[in-house]
């Protein structure tokens, strides 16, 4: 039994089914021993072997070998890469003999396909016709090298009509666009009134197309405002909540180094969690202590307490037996070359309390209301617009009356 559980640990039983497989085949590609080589080194000894067979079953198959070929039936249809896909493609893009799957484009057909229908039956010819033609507009977007919608958008917006023809079938009872009138849309603005500026986007789009489409004579939504005030509005943190903080990020060593860099970086710097997360080892610059963050135009010096902070987790980095080029790597991506998922850094900071996005506007607003938004848009390399929402409506009444002891 003791022997038994040591060969099931022994690092040479991924090399031994290698060369099982190979004898097996009546035509073993060339690049079998490498595909045995990188799993090995990535991953432990069971997922290893459990990667070869899966990829004897594949290759004894009657279909073709082909790279592509391998990577189109290796997919589970409707379902996210699992361990065996994405090793299977990350050893094949990176010796460029198979392009990427457009796995994550078929998923998010999916996804719009469900949304379409659940949208009632006599409302939903006009919904899919408008999701075949942001589609077209999203395709021609790509190719004119504009910035197209995101698949997120385009699924919130399908979703946002979903919900607008559930009400007007359950609680306003019209079971076609054309008897759509302003006072279905008030009423249904109401029943989420912090969404109602995203939402009212999203119905202007509809009812354009509609009107285009004579699917209505009028639109509904012409004359409708945001109603949102102007200026930020959101949630941020006190100075002592930013002193424990720093403490818990500085001095606490059971704090996991990753929570510590999100953590710092978006208190100190106003790092949003994506720049944290496609950092990249190769922008980290030891000798000026700085690093390159998104679409920042210049390298970002970092303080003592932030590149110690970096340090740490670069350490926990090199725990991990990895070839990703990413600063954080977690379970999940150390056998691949894929950043961190943006669920895990939307829970990394679970342990603190507050999410990324509250420590970042606090920095943000603290900058905005004392430099130029204008500078700190630059810096950021944000949109001048984007800063201005930052802007509150107080005045700091010390600065006010240090400004009228220096004029006297």
């Amino acid at each position: 039994m003791y022997a038994d559980t040591c060969w099931q640990k022994h690092p040479s039983r991924p090399f031994i089914r290698g060369e099982h497989l190979r004898e097996q085949l009546d035509d073993p590609p060339e690049w079998l021993a490498d595909f045995v080589a990188q799993v090995a080194a990535r991953h432990c000894v069971a997922s290893a072997c459990g990667f070869i067979t899966d990829l004897g079953r594949l290759l004894e198959d009657e279909y073709s070998n082909s790279p592509r070929a391998l990577l189109e039936r290796s997919r589970r249809p409707g379902r996210s890469m699992g361990s065996f896909d994405r090793a299977l493609e990350d050893f094949f893009t990176l010796r460029g003999l198979a392009l990427p799957t457009d796995r994550a484009e078929r998923l998010a057909a999916s996804r719009r396909r469900r949304r379409v229908e659940s949208v009632p039956e006599p409302l939903r010819p006009s919904v899919a016709a408008f999701d075949v033609f942001r589609m077209r507009a999203q395709d021609r977007a790509r190719r004119a090298g504009t910035r197209p919608r995101s698949n997120h958008a385009l699924e919130t917006a399908l979703a946002t009509m979903r919900d607008l023809a559930i009400f007007l079938i359950n609680e306003r009872d019209k079971e076609s666009w054309s008897l759509v009138d302003v006072h279905d849309i008030e009423a249904f603005l109401a029943v989420l009134p912090m969404g109602r500026k995203r939402r009212l986007t999203v119905l202007r789009q509809f009812f354009r197309f509609a009107r285009a489409q004579k699917l209505v004579l009028v639109d509904p939504t012409r004359g409708l405002t945001a109603k949102e005030a102007t200026g930020f509005r959101g949630q941020t943190l006190t100075l002592d909540q930013q002193r424990e903080l720093f403490r818990r990020w500085t001095a606490e060593k059971h704090v996991h180094p990753h929570e510590a860099l999100v953590g710092m970086l978006a208190l100190l710097h106003g790092t949003s969690s994506s720049e944290v997360r496609l950092l990249q080892i190769t922008e980290v610059d030891h000798l000026t202590q700085s690093v390159r963050l998104g679409k920042r135009p210049h390298p970002v010096p970092l303080d003592p307490a932030s590149w110690t902070v970096l340090q740490r987790c670069l350490d926990h980095r090199d725990g991990w037996p990895t070839e990703n080029p990413h600063v954080m790597v977690t379970k999940g991506t150390k056998a691949g070359r894929n950043p961190a998922s943006t669920a895990y850094l939307s829970h990394v900071l679970d342990g603190c309390g507050f999410p990324p996005r509250v420590i970042r506007s606090t920095r943000l607003l603290d900058l905005v209301n004392t430099m130029d938004p204008k500078l700190v848009a630059a810096a950021f390399g944000m949109d001048p617009q984007a800063t201005l929402s930052y802007l509150s409506d107080c005045i700091d009444e010390t600065r006010l009356s240090q400004w009228e002891t220096d004029r006297t």
